[in-house]
């Protein structure tokens, strides 16, 4: 149990996601709900109207109570979306740990997150104000200090390389998901119908080239385009060891 005046020294939601409920909030009648129901219904929400059209109100009209009723298990939205994202990420995949060494876990790793964040898009749009805080999302980031333990990076460049690879990961999920939700296939023939004959008297004769030789315009992200940028990125972590054992 934590007790209020601690919880108020701690982030939002972070001891509830924890499981540490403040005993303020167990006093009264018996419960209806859990807060694991509440954080259940809110991925309901997020998984079919985005991040920004989640509310308060409308998971509370999913369970049958008023907003206000919510407040006794989850003391504001704040919270709510720590526990949201915790719920959104989930546990680390255990494929890291199976992997050989540092480079298959990391790229594991990193096809994880894009993986998850293609199951729940909305993921991407939950602001990030701290360092991993909860218990899946400091999961992930074990499970990647873990499988970079061979590696021989010290502790600072090896989060540089999480930081790096999580970006890259978020933005290639970004993207991906952009280009689902805009169904860019069913205009490509006209686009490129249009712009084609446009770009070579305009100075574009490159640009025409590609666009002939290649699918350019595509309603989803090729995997090859994916392990093309996560195989440059690992090419210079690798880079990075090789120098720093020179050095030593």
């Amino acid at each position: 149990m934590v007790d209020d005046k601690r919880e108020a020294e701690l982030p939002p939601g972070i001891a509830l996601a924890w499981g540490f409920t403040p005993s303020a909030r167990r006093r009264g009648p018996k419960p209806a709900f859990s807060v694991e129901r509440i954080v259940a219904v809110a991925v309901e929400v997020a998984d079919a109207e985005g991040f920004a059209g989640l509310s308060m109100p409308k998971i509370a009209g999913r369970l049958g109570v008023t907003a206000n009723a919510l407040y006794r298990y989850i003391r504001s939205k704040e919270e709510l979306v720590v526990l949201l994202a915790e719920a959104g990420w989930g546990p680390p995949p255990e494929s890291v740990r199976q992997a050989g060494n540092w480079r298959d876990a990391a790229a594991e790793w990193t096809r994880a997150m894009i993986g998850r964040a293609q199951v729940h898009p909305w993921v991407l749009d939950v602001p990030v104000h701290t360092a991993p805080m909860t218990p899946h999302l400091v999961g992930w980031l074990e499970t990647f200090l873990e499988g970079m333990a061979d590696s021989g990076l010290n502790e600072q460049d090896t989060l540089g390389c999480a930081l790096l690879l999580d970006g890259y990961a978020r933005s290639v999920a970004r993207l991906a998901h952009t280009m689902k939700e805009t169904a860019q296939a069913e205009a490509s023939a006209a686009t490129l119908e249009f712009l084609l004959p446009l770009l070579g008297d305009r100075g574009y004769p490159r640009a025409a080239t590609l666009m002939m030789n290649l699918a350019y315009i595509e309603d989803e992200l090729p995997q090859s385009d994916v392990e093309f940028g996560l195989n440059r990125i690992l090419d210079g972590i690798e880079a990075l060891i090789a120098e720093q054992k020179t050095e030593t």
